[in-house]
């Protein structure tokens, strides 16, 4: 998967945004200020962090060769997935939405009010 084609797709969900906060390499993509995707811009092969279920994600590094975890990333709760390596692009963005699921399940009840107010990306 493209770079801007992963970046797309992060940004076409509900209310999300994307900032630099760790530094111009660093790419966060966030829905009600809580991050759920970390792309690094500098890293070859090119790969994005995204929160998964603890065991999905054991199962995932098993499978896959570019599932990994990532540096500064909590190995139990988070993934580092390769986009040029042995993950399928529907996989890819199957991830992006399980790790936007997540982020959304743990907002609270106003957060989330709020989210489905907004307008669709």
């Amino acid at each position: 998967m493209h770079l801007d084609t992963l970046r797309d797709y992060c940004l076409a969900k509900r209310g999300a945004t994307e900032s630099l906060p760790f530094g111009p390499d660093a790419l966060v993509f966030k829905v009600r200020g809580k991050m759920f995707g970390l792309l690094n811009l500098e890293r070859l092969p090119p790969g994005i962090g995204l929160k998964c279920d603890p065991e999905r994600g054991r199962d995932l590094r098993e499978r896959f060769r570019g599932v990994t975890t990532g540096p500064y990333l909590n190995g139990r709760h988070w993934n580092l997935v390769l986009l040029q390596d042995d993950v399928p692009d529907t996989l890819i963005r199957e991830l992006v939405d399980h790790s936007y699921a997540l982020v959304v399940a743990k907002l609270t009840r106003k957060e989330r009010a709020a989210l489905d107010a907004a307008p669709e990306a």
